[in-house]
């Protein structure tokens, strides 16, 4: 075999050679993608409601929420995170201007509430107990998380959120937030039953 010829051969060797190695990456890398694990499901997840009532979970401005039988448009939604975390608030509205806020949170089962501004409040967190509107409530909790915000809720695009919830013997809420530098917003929270709230998902860019 004469010089150009073996040459061309082992240029061909060494190509045929590098083309191997190179499929044999791609193909361990898919292989290593088929087989990551998915993300771990709730096996005790109430799928059939989410079918059926639509997910609250997934709520987005636009929307139309039923609330015993009260129907809300979502004018917006905020959600937030705090160390890892994470839950949304709805504001809803009625079309006679009745506006409230829905919480929606796993915790690890899927919590509901409904929330009635108190403008008038003046109390403010802070102690283990507070006499508000005739009920006692204790302390829950209280932090600082960081929010996102969409659609109309009156707020930055994004900030931090300062919190302190309360709980009265029964279930019934109060709560405490300051976004960014404002002072203490007080509203009462009802917790929801899932039958009690239907999800009506509109057509929009976050529309699945």
């Amino acid at each position: 075999m004469n010089g150009p010829v073996a040459y061309l051969v082992t240029t061909l060797g060494c190509l045929i050679g590098v083309a191997g190695v190179v499929v044999a990456v791609v193909a361990l890398r898919k292989g290593r993608k088929a087989a990551r694990p998915a993300a771990p499901a709730d096996p005790f997840r109430d799928t059939d409601s989410d079918a059926l009532r639509g997910d609250p979970r997934r709520l987005k401005p636009g929307d139309i929420v039923e609330i015993r039988r009260v129907s809300y448009a979502v004018r917006g939604s905020v959600h937030l995170n705090e160390g890892g975390w994470s839950w949304a608030e709805h504001l809803l509205d009625t079309v006679e201007g009745d506006k409230r806020w829905l919480s929606v949170e796993e915790d690890p089962d899927l919590e509901l509430v409904l929330w009635t501004a108190e403008p008038a409040a003046t109390i403010t967190p802070g102690a283990s107990t507070l006499d508000f509107a005739g009920r006692r409530y204790a302390s829950e909790e209280s932090g600082q998380a960081r929010f996102t915000a969409t659609g109309s809720t009156g707020l930055d695009p994004s900030g931090t959120l300062r919190y302190h919830d309360y709980r009265a013997q029964g279930g019934e809420r109060l709560s405490f937030e300051a976004y960014g530098q404002a002072g203490w917003e007080v509203a009462r929270g009802e917790q929801l039953h899932r039958a009690d709230v239907m999800v009506y998902p509109q057509a929009g860019p976050e529309a699945s």
